[in-house]
């Protein structure tokens, strides 16, 4: 058995995982009542990354800062530039899209859900003001990310000047100790996705997504573009070479985890070991990705104004150019005010859509339509959005070190 282990640890995670999907097909296929117990290796694996993300955030960003020497710089801001630049930009594909292929839906009057959607923009900021001032213990229970990543930077400014080095040591070992926690939750991703694939076919399967096949195609259509097409144009500016290599590796061995967990939440324990692969800044990517899951989210701004905008069209309502830019702009905002978890897009939409004036009661049923098809919607999203966090950062540092060598060239001369 231990040898079995062994050579198993020893193929790459990506083809242990697929290896995971195939058999949670075969299973959901073939014996979907008689493997029912499968779907709980899915629970177990999405809750532990759940569960160990939020301590292994503060610890890391902790030491990070408190261990940071006074002079080096990071790339923080470049990387928000980045996450701005391409959270609106994908915006603006949703809403192009939308224009050239316009879509209509067929709405009904089914519940889409009990929870109360965002009344406004400054609903949505006062959340996010909020949550930087949650209750620590709170913020660790409820995996508010954004209070997570305040209380630690405030703690790492407070010990970079008053701990000891004993202090820092024991901060260092503690991050390391999480780490090797995240390694050893990872290394059952096989398991886990093997689960989640088999809970999504057998229970959901795909035939809820024929009805809607135009709206799916479309969203689906925006993502490929953002992440094929937009994101490497993107690094490409920045960096000055090829960046397909970058892209595919972080949406191999990034996306596929966040497309099965659905939560970017959940796949920043991922996203910390595959930066710390790349072997970038542990003082930057231990900030950046965590705080990437929270406002980092292109996919949920192709969301939000693809299916506005399909509102739109289904009530007829015309658009106007300067309309289609401040929902560019609203998209963007909203986005980077939404969840890390599944379907929390979705709950922006009534909010983008009070700007062309359609009633709450409307945009409900097409947040209904949004779960329906989300099988497939918030997987691409959430793939997208997490994937981009990593691809973002290491693009930045790649940058930086262009610079650095520009630099260095021109001081030679």
């Amino acid at each position: 058995m231990k040898n079995f282990i062994s050579k198993w640890n020893q193929i790459s995670l990506v083809k242990r995982i697929i290896v995971g999907i195939v058999i949670g097909i075969i299973l959901a296929l073939t014996v979907p009542d008689a493997a029912s117990w499968v779907s709980i290796f899915g629970s177990l694996f999405v809750g532990a990354l759940k569960a160990v993300a939020p301590i292994l955030v503060l610890f890391l960003v902790i030491h990070a800062i408190s261990s940071h020497k006074s002079g080096k710089e990071t790339n923080m801001k470049m990387i928000l530039g980045l996450y701005a630049i391409g959270t609106f930009l994908a915006g603006v594909v949703g809403v192009v899209a939308s224009k050239l292929f316009p879509i209509t839906l067929t709405l009904s009057t089914s519940e889409a859900t009990e929870i109360t959607p965002p009344g406004g923009i400054a609903e949505v900021l006062e959340t996010l003001l909020f949550n930087i001032v949650d209750n620590p213990v709170n913020a660790l229970m409820n995996a508010n990310y954004i209070g997570i990543l305040t209380w630690a930077i405030v703690i790492g400014l407070i010990l970079k000047r008053v701990a000891a080095e004993s202090t820092k040591t024991m901060l260092a070992n503690f991050s390391d100790a999480m780490t090797t926690l995240v390694t050893w939750v990872i290394n059952l991703a096989p398991l886990g996705i093997m689960g989640l694939v088999y809970d999504a076919i057998a229970t959901s399967g795909l035939s809820a997504l024929t009805e809607y096949g135009q709206l799916l195609l479309l969203l689906l259509g925006c993502m490929f573009f953002v992440a094929f097409v937009m994101h490497p144009l993107i690094v490409f500016m920045y960096t000055k070479e090829n960046p397909y290599p970058l892209v595919f590796k972080v949406l191999r061995e990034s996306g596929i985890t966040a497309f099965f967990t659905r939560s970017s939440a959940a796949n920043i324990p991922v996203n910390l070991t595959l930066c710390k692969k790349l072997g970038l800044d542990e003082d930057t990517y231990s900030v950046s990705i965590p705080l990437g899951a929270t406002i980092n989210m292109a996919g949920a701004a192709v969301t939000i104004s693809v299916l506005t905008l399909a509102t739109a069209h289904t009530l007829n309502i015309s658009v106007d150019l300067w309309t289609a830019i401040i929902l560019m702009v609203v998209a963007a905002i909203s986005a980077a005010g939404a969840s890390g978890v599944a379907g929390g897009s979705l709950l922006l939409i009534p909010l983008a859509c009070s700007l062309l004036g359609i009633s709450n009661d409307i945009a409900m049923q097409v947040v209904a339509v949004g779960f329906i098809i989300g099988v497939l919607q918030d997987s691409c999203e959430t793939a997208l959005n997490s994937s981009s966090d990593v691809l973002f950062t290491a693009a930045a540092e790649k940058a930086k070190a262009r610079k650095a060598k520009k630099k260095g060239k021109v001081s030679a001369a």
